[in-house]
């Protein structure tokens, strides 16, 4: 029998707002740098839909409406720190957008033409967003397989 402690993923959300004809990006004030969806850590006791209200009105200073799963990402890859796996949600904004916590900056980005730095995974879960509004593909459809 192993008494070695079990190593999990760490929980995460990632948050695609739709907000003024394109979707809310922020500016990583921590590293890793660059550009990513408002997003942070499930915090002990929350459940992901509260995690993804409290990152998103923390981080870009809006509240979410219409908040729907959709996919989890879980490479133990996509974040340099550590294994995480996330929740992404897609959910409207509403309010006035502003950089908060350890959000440098926030803006409203047109996915046809995203930031070059973006952290994480996230320029492909915008890109299977996109494909997803398009009707290209269901949002559980993962690209890649193990």
């Amino acid at each position: 029998m192993s008494t070695k402690e079990p190593r999990n993923p760490f929980p995460t959300v990632d948050i695609i707002i739709e907000f003024a004809q394109g979707i809310v990006l922020i500016e990583r004030m921590n590293p890793p740098h660059g550009w990513a969806l408002p997003g942070g850590f499930v915090d002990y006791g929350e459940s992901v839909e509260s995690a993804a209200r409290r990152e998103a009105l923390e981080e870009t200073g809006l509240a979410l409406t219409e908040l729907r799963q959709f996919h989890v990402y879980s490479d133990p890859r996509r974040d340099p720190r550590m294994h995480t796996m996330t929740t992404v949600f897609v959910a409207k904004g509403q309010g006035r957008l502003r950089a908060a916590d350890d959000a440098r900056s926030a803006v409203v980005c047109d996915t046809d033409s995203l930031p070059s730095e973006m952290a994480f995974d996230h320029r492909g879960i915008v890109n299977d967003y996109v494909e997803w509004r398009m009707g290209v593909r269901a949002p559980w459809y993962q690209g890649s397989s193990d």
